[in-house]
């Protein structure tokens, strides 16, 4: 695929590395590249090839955030609107709503949330502001022992955006999602790792090979039906209130699961052969 501020590259595995690439603008996060990343993750969720996503920056930083110096308002938003709750509850994807009041760093991390497989965050760098927000929609943040990751808005007089809201307190718990984001500080990596904001710190030249070795390790040999149920089945029980909820959901998971690759998994297991999955994630059903 083409894109201005992205490169594409999907291996033999199926792993897409997706590079965020305005290298001399420290990948800089444009309104081009908010609506080619929602485009390039909207196509990951449709495209069978594609078994599971690395994002990482070209050069010496994984995003430095919004991109400062564009004309106007830069965060592409309308000034000349008053929106209210009510318009985000029922007119959200109406225009103008839709460009010129929602979050452009929102809409894509909602595209990540959406694509139904793996996405690993590989963060080679400087990870600032929408930097580092676009990464808590990931399923696994990896860093770099150079990587410096920064929710650094009260510094600018701004508010968390990417629906970090929703992402950063599920990820490190509200305490340290609160002070992460009074302080504006700029973390380095084992920082991060201490407070669980990262999996892993790695040496710059591990970093990308270790993400593909884990990358790899969640595809090869799955149904990536499978996958992506699991995966809707874990964000979803992370805001249940009762495990009822949960049951409800994992029972239809289960029985689709059991008529689809599971009758391979269970035969190949009996039969002491490597299964040949074959179900995709447009056979995965509504869970509620």
């Amino acid at each position: 695929m083409h894109f201005e501020t992205l490169k594409w590259d999907v291996d033999e595995n199926g792993i897409l590395t997706l590079t965020l690439y305005r290298p001399e603008q420290l990948n800089a996060f444009s309104v081009t590249m908010a609506h080619e990343l929602e485009q390039a993750f909207r196509t990951v969720r449709a495209d069978d090839s594609v078994r599971a996503v690395i994002v990482t920056g070209e050069g010496r930083a994984f995003c430095a955030g919004m991109d400062l110096s564009a004309d106007g308002n830069v965060f592409g938003l309308d000034e000349a609107l008053n929106p209210t709750a009510e318009n985000l509850r029922d007119r959200l994807t109406e225009a103008p709503i839709q460009d010129g009041v929602r979050d452009a760093g929102g809409k894509v991390t909602l595209a990540i949330f959406d694509c139904d497989k793996p996405v690993i965050a590989a963060i080679n760098g400087a990870a600032v502001g929408i930097g580092a927000t676009m990464t808590l929609a990931m399923d696994i943040r990896l860093a770099s022992t150079q990587a410096r990751i920064g929710f650094v808005f009260g510094r600018l007089g701004i508010v968390p955006e990417a629906a970090s809201s929703f992402f950063l307190p599920r990820i490190v718990g509200i305490q340290n999602a609160l002070e992460l984001v009074y302080a504006a500080d700029i973390l380095q990596a084992e920082r991060a790792h201490e407070v669980g904001l990262v999996r892993s710190v790695h040496e710059p030249d591990d970093l990308l090979p270790e993400a593909h070795r884990l990358a790899l390790s969640f595809v090869q040999g799955r149904s990536s039906a499978a996958l992506a149920m699991a995966r809707r089945l874990l964000y979803a029980g992370v805001g249940s209130s009762h495990p009822l909820e949960a049951h409800r959901r994992d029972s239809l998971a289960m029985w689709h699961a059991s008529v689809g690759d599971g009758k391979e998994g269970v035969a190949a297991f009996l039969e002491k052969r490597d299964p040949v999955f074959t179900g995709t994630v447009r056979d995965v059903p509504e869970l509620g």
